[in-house]
């Protein structure tokens, strides 16, 4: 339930706030471990997304449903190659999709 909040309310909010990309991954070796990464061109537009009513109301709304509190990293990207990928949710395709083909890092 927490994951898909973060994937269908609160990454998709930090579009509004200037982000240019995101994505939200979960461990396949530990379920409750949820990553969330969003690009943002400047740490201002990332404090207004993380003090932005939205995320205020995300955190309140949710603060039950996780044990370790949400905190947040600024990481500066030094280096990166690649389109980014399309993000589909699997509900918005019809059927199954396939795998994705393997991509070299």
């Amino acid at each position: 339930m927490f994951a898909d909040a973060v994937a269908e309310m609160a990454a998709p909010a930090a579009m509004r706030y200037g982000a240019t990309r995101y994505t939200v991954q979960r461990s396949q070796d530990d379920p409750y471990r949820i990553l969330q990464a969003i690009w943002f061109d400047s740490k201002d537009d990332w404090y207004r997304y993380w003090e932005g009513r939205e995320l205020i109301e995300f955190r309140a709304r949710y603060s039950g449903k996780y044990q370790v509190p949400i905190v947040y990293v600024w990481h500066d990207e030094l280096a990166s190659d690649g389109a980014p990928p399309e993000f589909v949710r699997p509900s918005d395709s019809p059927g199954s999709a396939p795998d994705p083909e393997p991509q070299t890092a």
